[in-house]
């Protein structure tokens, strides 16, 4: 919070919040009124509150936006509130908008609450004209300065608010600097841009279908209007669903003084980071540009030059903006990301926030603070997350490879990438859709590229640098990105990329180093991250880089670990994948699929099953699987002894250990006109027929199987109650639990649970053992969830098949709907992430909640877990720790990014706040 007391500033509680107030100047705000304010809009008025440089302003807040999406109208009084916040602006800056003299000028801005980089609009030099031009031009003393600023209000207010294109006015541009025989635009004169607006003024009229407005009121008002159209651009829904940000937010309007960084050598514009946003390292990061604005930095257009170089070229204005960088990290407590500009040798703050991070530099800068005293263990959690750790765990460039080096850039992103070269996004997607792994490659990237880099194994960029588009959006996104890579010469119009005399084509093989900023040409192998290594007890901490961070990681896993109440286990199927399990923290398995064990080899044991006609078959049949199902047990158990695991018996669908029954019928029809057509495949064709089901997933599996087929449940109870009675007397500490799955009533669990006991009661009497075995059941049915109650009275345990139960629930076939209509019903905003990645909370996780309070309520003491994918998911991690589950279970890879989020759920974070 902010220590600023002033009666005057508003608070959440203020009166003036709950009214219909839609302005505040940037005096009565704070970063606490993100949700009102925006981001930029709470951090701008934070920074005036510390009474560091910021030029005068105020914020439209998000509910204006609301009601203007809502109803396609502005407020009734946000004008009335916007003209005498602009009086007052005008009043304390001694000038007029758009006045002929000595014209005030302002930009307009959007903010939403969370940081989206590119994807909205911003408009500056509001408030020029024909006529405010010249008095720009007596007012800074230079004609050149005044025509520059004049043909970038017309190329942003054409482009953003008229809704021309912006190529268009990059033609002309680019036209206008060959003409003069010059490759930079500030190598255009006064004449030169003085023409170039006149050209602008001309596309205007052409491809808006009216002039350029020359009424300053009306430029503001337009391109208030024209940001907060922007939330709902494609562009910022794409980013929205791709960060997983809210729609209904809305974005703030921040209309502040213009301050010019275009007024010659003694200007410019920066980004800066308290640290370095790649590595976490402390030191001085960002990018200077001299004699520009703002936009020029961003994108990427200009090289900038390291922002170490400000002390050599204005030390005055350097020396400050440390001490400010130094005070907003303090203020903070977190990596600061700062836009600045200085104007003439003043120096000028634009713009604070939380800086966006890599997965490494996330872990590093956690640690870092709590050891520089700003934040303690428990705020270092919450400032990493599941999702960033799972990057890091991610492969590498193997360094002892042979390779051949195309060129190098700036590190924007790390990461290992290895793709086809492609040069828009528009191929970009539609390989990507077709299975090709791509590096899209562009000159710079801009917020129309956002689909391309998405589809993209990483992006390259041979302008720019680690404050550009491509390497801010590529960090938010954890993509790998090399930029600035000067030596490479990108020419999109003919598809491919130059360097050294060498010419790399569209679809040739290129692997960038988001780490070093290498670019190679082909393909690098790749070796496991030092994380995994660190996981699986092969690496430890020490000095190097590699071992830094995972000296980093390690701190905070360890505290997870201690503050975490939901245990974490694996889905594991056989010793390997057990003791790998094992090595990443696994505290047992949730989920043992026996279904796993028949295959290969085993199959035809499997088909003389399901063949058998008599009983004596049938056991025969039952007898030569019993000894292969002790060993799997026997195995498992000695790979996680002392710990729990949980077999579920059979549960495949029976197609699955039949042969297709076209096949089948084809090799019979075939035998038979050869006149020596097999017995068994007759046989088996006639099962097959009998069998066949037209949904298999809803038919003969599960504990109806086991019902079905005598003796089969009672063979899998044996082998693990054999194989726990031979490790236990092996001085071993077997702890199995046999869950049946597919239950839609109790009865179904009460026969099947009478069964097994009688099993286990003779393997006790036979051994002299003394076996603790639990039986429980698989929910994922509905009806299971709605009877949990019933069902908790035969169970001692319940494991939710989230899977299935989303499948049942939805009424979706997973292995069909994700194919055909997943991408559509995402990109309507129907489903904002798949329900089979992060559970459907109002829905399944709805039946979930209910069937844990209605199991409880029977047997108090009833164990409950999950073992369907969402067990891994670090969202849905969250919502199993709200309801009350006592572990969760996934796959071995992902088991420490769920050991990650129960920490941060039992710690009391309800998401990433590192977006």
């Amino acid at each position: 919070m902010s220590e600023n007391k002033d009666p005057h500033v508003a608070t959440p509680e203020s009166p003036e919040l709950k009214g219909e107030k839609f302005v505040y100047d940037f005096t009565e705000g704070n970063k606490d009124l993100k949700d009102l304010l925006g981001g930029k809009g709470a951090n701008l008025a934070e920074m005036t509150n510390l009474g560091l440089p910021v030029p005068p302003g105020f914020t439209i807040t998000t509910e204006a936006c609301k009601v203007y999406l809502e109803s396609g109208e502005e407020p009734a009084a946000l004008r009335a509130e916007v003209s005498s916040h602009l009086d007052a602006l005008e009043a304390r800056m001694g000038k007029k908008l758009g006045q002929a003299d000595d014209p005030l000028l302002v930009s307009v801005r959007s903010g939403a609450k969370f940081s989206m980089p590119g994807m909205m609009d911003t408009v500056l030099n509001i408030g020029l004209s024909d006529e405010s031009v010249v008095g720009l031009t007596a007012q800074a003393g230079d004609e050149r300065f005044a025509w520059d600023s004049y043909r970038r209000l017309i190329q942003m207010f054409g482009k953003t608010v008229l809704g021309v294109d912006g190529d268009l006015f990059e033609e002309a541009l680019e036209a206008a600097k060959e003409a003069k025989g010059v490759t930079v635009d500030v190598d255009l004169d006064a004449a030169d841009l003085k023409k170039l607006v006149k050209q602008f003024k001309k596309i205007v009229a052409r491809d808006a279908g009216r002039d350029f407005p020359q009424d300053p009121r009306e430029q503001m008002d337009l391109a208030i209007k024209a940001v907060f159209d922007s939330w709902n651009t494609d562009r910022a829904k794409l980013y929205r669903r791709q960060e997983r940000i809210p729609g209904d937010l809305g974005t703030a309007v921040n209309v502040c003084s213009m301050v010019f960084g275009n007024l010659g050598p003694d200007s410019g514009t920066g980004v800066a980071f308290t640290r370095d946003p790649a590595s976490g390292h402390q030191g001085v990061y960002g990018d200077y540009l001299q004699n520009a604005q703002g936009e020029d930095v961003v994108a990427g257009i200009r090289n900038t030059v390291p922002l170490a170089e400000l002390e050599s070229i204005d030390k005055k204005s350097y020396d400050q903006l440390m001490q400010i960088m130094e005070t907003l990290e303090t203020h903070y407590k977190d990596l600061c990301d700062i836009e600045f500009t200085i104007e003439r040798g003043q120096l000028w703050m634009l713009q604070t926030r939380v800086g966006k991070r890599t997965a490494g530099a996330a872990f590093r800068i956690a640690t870092q603070l709590v050891d520089q005293g700003l934040i303690d263990e428990a705020e270092a959690l919450q400032r990493v997350n599941g999702a960033q750790l799972a990057q890091l765990m991610f492969p590498r460039f193997d360094d002892d490879a042979k390779t051949e080096l195309l060129g190098r850039g700036i590190a924007a992103s790390p990461g290992a990438a290895v793709g086809k070269a492609v040069f828009d996004s528009y191929t970009a997607v539609k390989w990507s859709r077709s299975g090709e792994k791509v590096i899209l490659i562009r000159r710079e990237t801009n917020p129309d590229d956002l689909d391309g880099m998405i589809a993209a194994e990483g992006i390259l960029t041979s302008r720019g640098g680690k404050t550009s588009h491509a390497a801010v959006v590529a960090r938010g996104m954890g993509k790998t990105c090399v930029c600035g890579a000067e030596d490479l010469e990108v020419d999109t119009k003919r598809r491919r990329m130059m360097v050294g005399g060498r010419v790399i084509e569209e679809g040739d093989v290129v692997s960038i180093d988001g780490s070093t900023g290498k670019v190679y040409l082909g393909e690098v192998p790749v070796v496991p991250s030092p994380v995994v290594e660190y996981f699986e007890g092969r690496m430890h901490a020490g000095a190097d880089d590699a071992d830094e961070l995972v000296a980093a990681v390690h701190r905070i896993m360890a505290y997870a670990d201690r503050v975490r109440r939901l245990r974490v286990r694996a889905n594991a199927d056989n010793a390997e994948d057990a003791l790998r399990a094992r090595r990443f923290g696994a505290q047992g398995i949730g989920l043992c699929r026996t279904e796993h064990m028949f295959l290969g080899e085993r199959r035809e044991m499997v088909e003389k099953l399901i063949l058998a006609d008599t009983d004596a078959e049938r056991e025969t049949a039952l007898e030569e699987l019993l000894p292969l199902q002790k060993a799997d047990f026997i195995e498992l158990f000695e790979a996680m002894d002392g710990l729990p695991v949980t077999v579920r018996l059979l549960d495949p669908p029976l197609h699955e250990f039949l042969p297709d029954i076209t096949e089948l019928s084809v090799r019979v029809a075939l035998a038979e006109s050869r006149k020596d057509a097999n017995e068994n495949d007759l046989r088996l064709l006639q099962a097959v027929h009998k069998l066949h089901e037209q949904n298999p997933m809803l038919g003969l599996r599960g504990v109806r199987l086991g019902l079905v087929i005598p003796g089969l449940f009672a063979m899998q109870v044996r082998a693990i109650a054999e194989a726990a009675a031979e490790r236990k007397n092996a001085k071993g500490d077997p702890r199995a639990e046999i869950m049946i799955p597919l239950v839609g009533t109790v009865q179904e669990l009460e026969i099947v649970r009478e069964e097994a006991d009688q099993v286990i009661a003779e393997v006790e009497a036979a051994t002299g053992t003394r076996l603790k075995l639990t039986i429980g059941t698989m929910i994922e049915l509905p009806r299971a969830a709605l009877t949990a109650g019933q069902i908790a009275e035969a169970a001692q345990f319940f494991s939710f098949g989230t899977n299935d139960l989303t499948q049942t629930v939805w009424g979706f076939s997973r292995d069909d709907v994700e194919a055909s209509f997943f991408t559509a019903y995402l990109e309507k905003g129907i489903f904002g992430v798949s329900p089979f990645e992060t559970i459907d909370k109002d829905g399944v996780g709805s039946l979930v909640r209910s069937a844990v309070a209605a199991g409880r309520a029977t047997r108090p003491d009833l164990k409950l877990g999950v073992c369907g994918e969402h067990g891994g998911d670090p969202e849905s991690v969250h919502f199993f720790h709200e309801v009350g589950l006592d572990y969760v279970s996934c796959s071995p890879f992902r088991i420490p990014v769920a050991r990650l989020e129960a920490g941060r759920a039992a710690a009391g974070s309800t998401g990433s706040d590192s977006r």
